[in-house]
């Protein structure tokens, strides 16, 4: 009779004595059978499934919302691992940038305010509250470090930043019905950065009635703080001075800025809203150095 088999027979009859008592017993191989019966569904195993279903849901992330809300340990798992994983099958190259050097596994290190926040960024447009516009899901979203570079000054430079295409919105009731442009971003190792650096040494003030949007931190205005340079409104195709850019504390960006009308000749639009620098609605450059994320 198999070792297995004898297992089984001792659960179900013992010697008088119980089945939890019988279950603790060790048996030959050193092991306990009691905590092979209560390890059953935990841990990585559930991490596993769920991986695997929503991988199969294509990572929805209302789907993955509900079911952080289910409990406390469906929550636990879902920042632990389900966030993470989300935001590496979105954004896979920008996600192995911002972890550089934290693991040698991309995308299994860490990132700052945690993968919740990350995600949440990739994938909602926080608005203008200036404008009173609200925030939305943003159905297709292009971050790129080529644009993230025109929103560093001189001295900061050496920074890595992923700044997303500014979101639009028309905006009735202005002159000429302007439209406000929302962006968002995040950099890689804001705790070392030069920019944090920058505005902790000059001591600018945290915004007192201004909170990040994806992680609830306190913000810097970096605009206020005279860090922001002029080639983030040429990037942007934005207004001289009407520009609001803050950074938080763990190194989400957000702001909103005025866009100017283009003529003909300044450039197509595509069918997205956002200036396409190849033609291809869908697809970005390697420059760019990373994809539009559909949800």
């Amino acid at each position: 009779m198999s070792e297995g088999t004898l297992e089984m027979k001792r659960l179900r009859v013992g010697s008088g004595c119980s089945i939890g008592a019988v279950a603790d017993d060790w048996n030959g191989r050193g092991r306990c059978i009691g905590a092979r019966i209560r390890g059953v569904n935990v841990g990585i195993l559930d991490e596993q499934v769920l991986v695997l279903v929503f991988r199969a849901l294509n990572w929805d992330p209302q789907a993955l919302c509900s079911v952080a809300r289910v409990s406390r340990r469906l929550r636990a798992v879902a920042e632990r691992v389900l966030w993470r994983e989300l935001c590496v099958s979105r954004a896979p190259r920008m996600v192995s940038a911002l972890t550089a050097g934290s693991s040698s596994a991309p995308g299994s290190g860490r990132v700052g305010g945690g993968w919740p926040a990350l995600a949440k960024l990739l994938l909602f447009c926080c608005g203008a509250a200036g404008a009173a516009v609200p925030g939305h899901f943003a159905p297709v979203s292009r971050f790129s470090k080529t644009s993230g570079r025109s929103f560093l000054s001189r001295r900061c430079g050496g920074d890595l930043l992923y700044v997303s295409d500014p979101c639009e919105h028309a905006v009735p009731g202005t002159a000429g019905d302007e439209d406000v442009g929302a962006y968002r971003g995040v950099f890689r190792g804001f705790m070392r950065s030069r920019t944090r650096a920058c505005l902790v040494g000059g001591r600018a003030p945290l915004e007192p009635r201004v909170r990040c949007p994806y992680c609830g931190a306190r913000v810097w205005s970096v605009t206020a703080a005279g860090l922001a340079p002029r080639s983030a409104c040429r990037r942007l195709g934005a207004h001289e001075g009407r520009l609001e850019y803050f950074v938080c504390v763990s190194g989400h960006l957000h702001g909103s800025c005025w866009l100017a009308r283009l003529s003909d000749s300044d450039g197509e639009r595509d069918g997205s809203g956002s200036l396409s620098d190849d033609g291809d609605a869908f697809g970005v450059s390697e420059e760019e150095d990373d994809r539009r994320m559909p949800l």
